[in-house]
């Protein structure tokens, strides 16, 4: 990351024009819209399948092909998932937290999802391989140029990085499943019990519906 990554990165958005990369991560997000179809669809979420439909719809055939972000202006809200979500929302506990190298912060719940997710990257489908790899190549730089202003907070505000990333990564994770309202009696297995015991046992974290 600090080799490559992060230096092309900040390349990328010195070079490129502001109004591109916009259209480049609206192109990708709505992409992504099509997988958070399929996992709303599994959670039984009638609402968020039906706004990610239309989404899809109308970016794709209005936004040219998801450059411009119709669906926005039009009011339909976004409601992104993943399989780690869906698993979550029907009870699998998130087990312990983990940092996969190259992808960051995970758990073991959403590490057993991500071949599923990887299967449902639309991006896998196209073909040339050439193309495919294009397009990796360059959501990778895109996500990362997104992180820049992120990492610069984390440097500047957290003593302890490992710490501060994981708390948010869970927090963020926990508030995605249900939706903004976790319960409050959820255990946490990771914060250390008074007195340095060792960690709490995980529990789940879903709130099927």
């Amino acid at each position: 990351d600090a080799l490559v990554l992060k230096p092309v990165a900040i390349a990328y958005r010195e070079v490129t024009p502001a109004p591109v990369r916009t259209g480049v991560s609206n192109f990708f997000a709505n992409l992504s819209d099509v997988w958070s179809f399929v996992n709303n669809v599994l959670q039984l979420r009638g609402e968020a399948a039906a706004s990610s439909f239309m989404r899809v719809n109308v970016n794709t055939f209005l936004g040219l092909g998801g450059v411009l972000d119709i669906a926005s202006e039009m009011g339909i809200d976004r409601y992104r998932q993943d399989f780690g979500l869906t698993l979550g929302r029907w009870g699998m506990g998130t087990g312990a937290y983990v940092v996969l190298p190259i992808l960051g912060p995970s758990t073991v719940r959403d590490t057993f999802a991500l071949p599923v997710d990887a299967r449902g990257n639309v991006v896998r489908h196209v073909d040339p391989v050439s193309s495919r790899n294009a397009l990796y190549a360059l959501r990778l730089v895109e996500v990362r140029s997104n992180l820049l202003r992120a990492g610069t907070v984390l440097d500047s505000a957290a003593l302890d990085k490992y710490s501060f990333q994981r708390d948010a990564f869970l927090q963020k994770r926990r508030n995605e499943i249900h939706d903004g309202y976790p319960p409050q009696d959820e255990e946490r297995y990771d914060l250390e019990e008074e007195g340095g015991a060792a960690p709490a046992p995980a529990g789940s974290d879903a709130a099927p519906q």
